[in-house]
């Protein structure tokens, strides 16, 4: 123990409501500061302890008759148990597209809790951005939503009727009833501290605004832990790593005062405070460090004043540091009359009230405890007499640790039941069983599990001492599941039991980011992160099937995006392509390739300007086959698949981010052979395209499923469910997929030209559509002759070669190339099935045609501006300004070849030697009323 060197308790004036700080290390001086929550008065306060020191009293008597009383509101909630969740029916399968149906892992950062009591294994705890209420041994989970970022702190309620849950977004506070698993009280707050439930449920009545606040001094440190006195709901505690803040909760009508916290208080260091609670004897408080230490803090003038009196401040001084263990202790908590503390050797201690060691709970396999929670109803043990010296043996806990683990330990027998072990790093590879329901799941802390997904049951894992797992893939016939690694490591496993089934291969130079087996299992192909694609080859060695290295070759400069196995139509041999940032589709002969040669067939650039980012083959829906890719500028876009020709582009789904990832569904035995779908992910969500594409917004969905990054999805043999990895989240989701809801959408949004109209500006009665009527109508005229005095053939058509003027005259300006593809697209659209080219479109398709092309956001103002900020350089003025000759320069260089007609009027445009560029382009050329 470290005596304090100089008195703490610089006096509070007893008109002032208080918040106090200590500081870390050096202890600041007790008694820091003051502050008053500006808001509403708090609730009348419990009565005051009668009880000796140390004796325990209830402090829900007074409130729970006050909200009983109010409409019938807690009736209901009193009686009931959080386990009756599970016993409702809420299977909302006919309204969701996609139904969040398991979610695997957790957030080991932040608290379990234990909502039931005896031999229940009923966990409450945190993935990602759902709060999941896990029924263990009834192997049922329930799922509480509502969150659009990762949640970023929680807590239950002393009762487990309540729970509160907080992300750093906007809306971030939501408070659910666990009995009927719905929201009670979103609240539109950011910045939020870890949360507490306050006893008298105030919040619960129908109001969005704060009852109190506060702002704290930047001095004060990020405040990561707060809790209740439970004792008096007046009084709550907060800390950060270096200070802890005491708070009264008065009236309004008080002024406000903050005060730094001094230093030098103790002789001794005390290390970063963990957590902080108060003492059940209503007159200290207690707060864990990370140097094993507790710092006691003394309330000069506790509070036992009659309910009827108004609240008043009281002084809070640090009076000692107790030594309690050399370990960090990282849990503090009151159970009934003990102070139990929790640390990072993975032991429970039980103290009294004097912090007299009463009991130690341990184990070699438990890691660093984050939480402790026990269970909500007091059990007598068998053979324990009423006057039981240990008391606080009658409850068992759960503990979690930092390492994802969960234990539950029977306090009568001191045994550690390993609940669940989860990973602790990222997950980035998932794959899925080509014929049984099994899901694997790898992750950068080397941990490999198989999950039997239709009984929700664990199978078996592996660990990866070496490196972390970042990509995975079964064999078409479900044998093989090979796992690329970190390091550039390279295994094949056997699907069932993981064991190695040669010895592991080390090609590449970087992680390996991709990984794909061919349709005949005899070629593995594999993408790293230094742009390289590597073969591996299946042969036969003294009669028996291995694996050996075939070649590897630096196709890409930039990121490999996706590879992809396929078939030769003509000889039904394997085929491979490989797609990268640098826009270029890579094709690989794998009959000519031999040892440590790869040979590639073809090299084909995809996109001028947008950056592809995935691929995959099109489902055979006509005569010609294609294949789909998505890029950054949210268009998707079918080629041929021997041409490669840009055959179609249209508008993908715009969900906050381009899509990074598809997939086409597998179909179930019953679905229409004719009906196809597309699973994708973007950067946060996961969602369903029906097929074929051609640019309608209502035949896609997308729900969020990871916030901070879906690194990697996989789809069942079966095409029911979908999985989503999570990335440094550490979860992964398993989704029901429910296509006749997305169909049902679809057909709501309307048929034919009706979705795209409402994608026109002003819709099919706006003035742009009546200006596009009258472009049609000019270019006929054009097209007949101005000047002709015969008869006038009216027409529903124009020329293909009149669609470049029409898009620039409602203010499209495509590029050459992208000129050449719609009208290809166009031309080409019955060839493969009629021989016949198609010279003439109608407005219905132009309509199409346009809205698929477009830039999907619109272009900006400041997408003209950054631009320019390339080919200009500032003038005395500080304008950015580029000379006549260098920019028809770098137009005539770099850029599309113009035509004699487009050079003259460029040169028309450019009357002045210095051009001021963003006023040329945005009034004179293109138009500035065009741009938001």
């Amino acid at each position: 123990m470290c005596p304090p060197s100089s008195p703490l308790g610089m006096g509070i004036s007893d008109t002032l409501p208080s918040t106090w700080a200590g500081s870390q290390g050096t202890l600041g001086e007790g008694s820091a500061g003051t502050s008053c929550l500006e808001g509403a008065g708090p609730p009348e306060p419990a009565p005051a302890l009668s009880e000796t020191k140390g004796a325990i009293s209830s402090p829900l008597s007074g409130y729970r008759e006050q909200h009983t009383q109010h409409k019938g509101f807690a009736s209901l909630v009193w009686a009931a148990m959080p386990g009756m969740l599970f016993r409702k029916n809420r299977d909302s399968t006919a309204i969701s597209l996609q139904n969040l149906s398991w979610v695997f892992g957790y957030n080991s950062s932040l608290a379990v809790h234990s909502l039931m009591d005896g031999e229940d294994r009923v966990l409450l705890y945190v993935s990602s951005h759902i709060v999941v209420i896990h029924d263990i041994l009834g192997n049922k989970q329930y799922h509480l939503q509502g969150h659009t970022n990762v949640i970023s702190c929680l807590c239950v309620s002393e009762d487990k009727r309540w729970v509160a849950t907080a992300d750093r977004g906007p809306d971030a506070l939501i408070i659910v009833n666990l009995l009927f698993g719905n929201p009670l009280c979103p609240v539109n707050h950011s910045g939020l501290i870890p949360a507490s439930a306050e006893k008298s449920h105030k919040w619960t009545l129908p109001t969005e605004k704060p009852m109190c606040s506060t702002e704290l001094k930047p001095e004060f440190g990020h405040q990561d832990y707060v809790i209740f006195n439970p004792q008096n709901p007046q009084e709550f505690v907060s800390n950060s790593k270096t200070q802890v803040i005491f708070y009264l909760w008065v009236s309004r009508d008080t002024g406000s005062h903050v005060s730094g916290a001094r230093k030098e208080t103790f002789k001794c260091l005390v290390g970063q405070f963990s957590q902080s609670v108060f003492h059940f004897n209503n007159a200290q408080a207690l707060t864990g460090t990370s140097a094993g230490k507790l710092v006691v803090w003394d309330m000069d003038n506790p509070r036992t004043l009659p309910e009827e009196l108004p609240a008043k401040p009281h002084g809070i001084t640090a009076t000692k540091v107790v030594s309690m263990q050399k370990e960090s202790l990282t849990v503090l908590k009151v159970l009934e009359s003990c102070v139990v503390t929790g640390d990072v050797k993975g032991q429970v201690k039980f103290y009294d009230g004097q912090l007299r060691l009463l009991t130690i709970y341990s184990h070699d396999k438990v890691g660093p405890i984050r939480s402790i929670s026990f269970s909500t109803i007091l059990r007598d043990p068998p053979g324990a007499s009423p006057d039981s010296s240990k008391p606080f043996l009658t409850r068992n806990f759960i503990l979690s640790t930092s390492d994802a683990t969960m234990f539950h330990v029977a306090t009568d027998s001191t045994n550690f039941e390993r609940i669940m072990k989860e990973v602790k790093k990222a997950v980035n590879a998932i794959a899925c069983h080509p014929q049984e329901p099994l899901v694997a799941a790898g992750s950068h802390c080397g941990l490999l599990k198989v999950w039997d997904y239709k009984e929700t049951q664990y199978l078996v894992s592996r660990i990866f001492t070496e490196a972390g797992i970042q990509c995975l893939s079964y064999d078409p016939e479900g044998y093989l599941l090979a796992a690329g690694f970190t390091d550039g490591s390279v295994y094949i496993l056997d699907a069932i039991s993981l064991q190695s089934i040669c010895e592991k291969f080390q090609f590449s130079q970087g992680p390996v980011t991709h990984i794909s087996f061919s349709y005949d299992s005899k070629y593995l192909a594999t993408a790293d992160e230094n742009h390289s694609v590597t073969v591996y080859k299946r042969v036969l060695q003294n009669g028996s099937r291995c694996w050996e290295h075939l070649a590897g070759l630096d196709s890409h400069y930039k990121p490999i995006r996706s590879i992809l196995f396929g078939v030769h139509s003509d000889s039904n041999e394997p085929r491979l392509l490989s797609l990268g940032e640098d826009r270029q589709l890579v094709e690989y002969d794998l009959n000519s390739s031999i040892k440590d040669h790869l040979v590639v067939t073809h090299r084909d650039r995809l996109e001028q300007a947008a950056v592809p980012l995935c691929l995959a083959w099109y489902p055979q829906l006509s005569t010609e086959s294609f294949f789909l890719t998505a890029n950054s500028c949210y268009k998707m876009k079918l080629y041929n698949v021997t041409t490669k020709m840009c055959r179609k582009t249209v508008l993908g789904p715009i969900y906050g981010s381009p899509l990074e990832k598809i997939q086409i569904l597998p179909r179930t035995s019953s679905a229409d052979p004719q009906q196809h779908y597309l699973v994708y992910i973007t950067k946060d969500k996961v969602g369903l395209q029906i097929l074929p594409v051609d640019g309608n917004p209502h035949k896609s969905s997308a729900f969020i499923c990871h916030p901070d990054g879906a690194s990697d999805f996989a789809t069942s043999h079966d095409g029911r469910y979908i999985f989503t990895a999570g990335g440094k989240e550490r979860t992964f989701m398993k989704w029901k997929v429910n296509l006749p809801a997305l169909d049902a959408a679809a057909f709501l949004g309307g048929e034919d030209l009706i979705p795209f109209y409402n994608l026109l500006n002003g819709g099919r009665e706006g003035e742009f559509f009546r200006e596009l009527e009258d472009y049609f109508y000019y270019v006929q005229l054009c097209s007949q002759g101005i000047d002709t005095m015969e008869k006038r053939q009216v027409s529903t058509h124009i020329p293909l070669e009149e669609i470049p003027s029409v898009m620039r005259a409602i203010g499209f300006y495509p590029s050459e190339e992208e000129i050449e593809e719609m009208i290809n697209e166009v031309k080409f659209s019955k060839y493969a099935d009629t021989g016949e080219q198609v010279i003439k479109i109608n407005l219905g398709d132009f309509i199409k045609l346009y809205i698929n092309h477009r830039p999907a956001l619109g272009l900006s103002m400041k997408t003209i501006q950054r631009a320019f900020q390339v080919l200009g350089y500032d003038n005395e003025k500080g304008d950015k300004v580029i000379d006549t000759g260098d920019f028809l320069s770098l137009l005539q260089c770099r850029g599309e070849l113009f035509s004699p007609a487009t050079a003259m009027y460029l040169k028309e445009l450019s009357a002045s030697e210095f051009l001021p560029l963003t006023d040329i382009f945005s009034q004179n050329a293109i138009g500035k009323s065009n741009f938001p």
